[in-house]
């Protein structure tokens, strides 16, 4: 489970595609689940300063958690650019086209994608028309993305996938489920994630 608003998100998947990498005798099934952090945001987003002071209480305390984030992302190959984020996007319409686009295909590299749009390049992932022009990047219809944006089709999917995490106790994410029952939550080390999948393997 992840948000498309979630700088650990972005890390911890990037962690956990790099222990499959070195895992290729793996062929894992992966299922993307949303989960909202803000559910509360508009379609059009929040200025980032106004939610910077309600989440944080101001700049400087996001600031140096930034930093850490930033560096953390660099050992990972991914650049974080939070100086350049004017607004804080609604995640829900890029978790609908993730579910439209996971039904005609691979979705890594979109998911890939709309993160390095939010937080390397400063965009608002709430907008429609550039959800669809990221994915027509990764080889979808751009007409027929936005034709569904604009339908509004797989919202209640995802409220109902948000629900759900939050009845089985998951209320942060990247949370990993591993065959249904083994869980872990947060952006962990490539060990720990090696853990839970051989754990995972071995039945436990």
């Amino acid at each position: 489970m992840f948000d498309l608003v979630c700088p650990w998100c972005w890390l911890g998947i990037r962690r956990l595609q790099r222990v499959l990498a070195a895992r290729p005798e793996l062929q894992p099934e992966l299922h993307w689940r949303p989960f909202l952090l803000n559910p509360d945001i508009a379609p059009g987003g929040i200025p980032r300063q106004d939610w910077l002071t309600r989440k944080f209480g101001g700049e400087e305390r996001a600031r140096r958690l930034h930093g850490t984030i930033a560096e953390l992302g660099r050992a990972e190959g991914l650049l974080f650019r939070f100086e350049l984020m004017r607004r804080i996007s609604s995640s829900l319409d890029g978790h609908r086209l993730i579910r439209w686009a996971a039904l005609r295909g691979p979705v890594e590299g979109l998911i890939g994608r709309i993160f390095a749009a939010y937080f390397s390049e400063g965009q608002d992932i709430g907008q429609h028309a550039l959800l669809a022009a990221l994915a027509a990047e990764e080889g979808f219809d751009e007409a027929e993305a936005r034709r569904f944006l604009a339908s509004g089709a797989e919202t209640e999917w995802v409220h109902v996938e948000n629900l759900r995490a939050h009845r089985l106790g998951i209320n942060g994410v990247p949370c990993f489920l591993v065959e249904g029952q083994h869980a872990i939550a947060g952006a962990q080390e490539p060990e720990v994630l090696e853990r839970l999948i051989e754990v995972a393997l071995a039945g436990g």
